[in-house]
């Protein structure tokens, strides 16, 4: 006689087998499993995780649903679960065999019922490997979605950028747009071939010292202590000699042109050692020399604070005393030169000039800049270089442009982006940030500097600016220039190469003519014969011709022709 359950029984264990599902669920939604979940298409909550809490999980709802079937007709046999003909077993399941001798019963042996319980099952697998290959295409969208979402420069495993997935065609954290087109890669064989031969040639500079020069006048950078002790030490000097009654003064290096030098070997203009006395008691430099004292004490106080000021703020500070700001600014350089350290070393910059855009990136004080994300007007280049770190690049050479007016055209049509490069400008006449910026650029990239001016005598002047430095600065000459700048355009010879209208050209002014003889005097233009040759053309010509000019052919010319051209034949000098 088979002892059948009762309905009491099985209701009661499956209230127990419920609770303890239902237990299981909470503990581990409870656990801290969010990176392992994620929902169906379905809108079904399942794991990603271990494959077995999957099958559990099935295993479980199969048998709730066998319970809650057997709730509405107890006089029925109770049914088996989704998994226990397959399985034999599993969490909260009843193999066939034990469930049979529990209820006394035996499985429908017709051929109908086997065949049931045939596509049941299949249907059932069926549902499963839906169930685990969706998981699998969630938790693969997801893993791709935690990739995206970690932040630029940092991966998991440390500060290092992750190169996976969608970045994978990055370098060093740059978009590479156009590098692998064959097309570009044989417009820049020729600054590839360039590049490779300064980077060959690329050897440390000779140094004053090196050449036995001992006549010259050069600065070098100071820690801040190292510049407070130099003008307390002169400061000190001063009241010593008016303790002895005798009138302070100061003995002040001499900026004037004629102590100029140009040094071949190394390819920039130097100070001489000639010195001139600023006395205060001299009615022609009484004035100059109360400007020097009140600028190494405001120097001094900011110093002391750790802290930058602009020149516009120092003349501010005592606007009668030095009514125009030429006269504090010449006296700026003075005091840099006469306590022999560069100008930024006094914590006083201009304000900020030169602008850049392109395939660069960099720290500044901290703060992570990428200057391809900065906007159509690139990134403003700041008066504090000494902030900048941690220089990344792809770019194949430096772009320098005079004008804003073309750097603008440049950075809207993403030049950078086609041709890899870096463009900078100092809008005209370079200012000491742009120059520091650009030799520090060329330094740690190794990788060559192209200059783009106007084809008159003042954009030949600026470019050499770049190279050999300023008269007026020659003292920090060391630390402005940037050596072998080709001159790519506009270049004289380019007018008729290219076409220019006659209606582009301008006829050059006696002041024109005048700049450009004194410019072909010069022993750093007389180094280059070929730049000789171009102005000597020029003159002869008497005409000059802005590099908006290409804009007769259209306004995208440069981008799309004019610098390709010159690019792919490797046309500078």
């Amino acid at each position: 006689m088979v002892r059948r359950r009762s309905v009491k029984d099985d209701t009661s264990s499956e209230e127990e087998e419920e609770e303890e599902v239902s237990s299981s669920d909470e503990e581990d939604e409870d656990s801290d499993f969010s990176p392992w979940e994620a929902t169906t298409r379905k809108g079904k909550k399942i794991t990603k995780a271990a494959p077995e809490q999957s099958i559990a999980r099935s295993h479980t709802a199969a048998t709730l649903t066998s319970s809650a079937s057997k709730k509405k007709s107890p006089s029925q046999p109770r049914s088996l679960g989704k998994k226990e003909g397959k399985r034999g077993g599993g969490h909260g399941t009843v193999p066939r065999k034990a469930a049979a001798a529990r209820t006394g019963t035996t499985s429908p042996g017709t051929l109908a019922g086997r065949k049931r319980r045939k596509l049941e099952r299949e249907e059932d697998d069926e549902e499963e490997g839906k169930e685990e290959d969706e998981a699998k295409e969630v938790y693969d969208e997801d893993e791709e979605e935690d990739d995206d979402d970690e932040p630029e420069g940092k991966s998991r495993g440390g500060s290092t950028r992750r190169m996976t997935g969608k970045n994978q065609r990055k370098t060093k954290g740059l978009n590479v747009t156009g590098v692998g087109n064959s097309k570009v890669d044989k417009v820049l064989e020729e600054v590839r071939q360039l590049m490779l031969r300064s980077r060959r040639d690329d050897a440390p500079n000779p140094t004053l010292a090196d050449l036995g020069i001992t006549t010259v006048r050069e600065v070098s950078d100071m820690a801040p202590e190292g510049v407070l002790f130099e003008i307390e030490k002169t400061i000190l000097a001063a009241a010593g000699m008016i303790l002895r009654g005798e009138g302070f003064s100061y003995q002040v290096p001499t900026r004037s042109a004629t102590n100029q030098l140009y040094i071949a070997e190394l390819d920039r203009i130097v100070l001489s050692d000639k010195v001139a006395t600023r006395a205060f008691l001299n009615p022609r430099e009484v004035r100059k020399t109360a400007i020097t004292t009140r600028i190494m004490q405001l120097v001094h106080e900011v110093l002391s604070k750790g802290i930058h000021i602009t020149k516009r703020d120092m003349f501010y500070t005592d606007v009668k005393l030095f009514r125009d700001q030429k006269d504090s600014d010449v006296v700026l350089d003075d005091v840099a030169c006469m306590l022999g350290c560069t100008r930024s070393c006094l914590n006083v910059v201009a304000s900020e000039k030169g602008l850049v855009v392109g395939r660069v990136q960099f720290e500044e004080d901290g703060d992570f800049i990428d200057c391809t994300r900065m906007g159509v007007g690139g990134k403003a280049i700041p008066p504090y270089v000494d902030k900048i770190a941690c220089i990344q690049s792809d770019a194949k050479f430096i772009l320098l442009v005079e004008k804003e007016a073309a750097y603008m055209r440049l950075a809207e049509d993403r030049f950078y982006n086609k041709y890899p490069c870096i463009v900078i400008t100092a809008k005209g006449q370079p200012d000491v940030a742009t120059r520091l910026f650009l030799k520090k650029l060329k330094t740690e990239l190794h990788i060559p500097v192209l200059g783009l001016v106007d084809s008159d005598p003042y954009g030949l002047k600026i470019l050499s600016v770049y190279m050999t430095g300023s008269k007026n600065m020659s003292y920090d000459s060391a630390s402005l220039t940037t050596s072998d700048i080709k001159w790519l355009g506009v270049r004289p010879s380019d007018l008729d190469k290219y076409g220019i209208p006659p209606q582009c050209r301008l006829d050059m002014t006696d002041h024109d003519m005048r700049t450009g003889r004194q410019l072909l005097q010069e022993d750093f233009i007389q180094k280059n014969p070929e730049w000789v040759k171009e102005l000597q053309l020029m003159l002869k010509m008497k005409k000059k011709a802005e590099i908006q000019a290409l804009s007769a052919f259209g306004f995208q010319y440069i981008t799309e022709d004019y610098l390709p051209r010159k690019l792919e034949k490797g046309d500078w000098i």
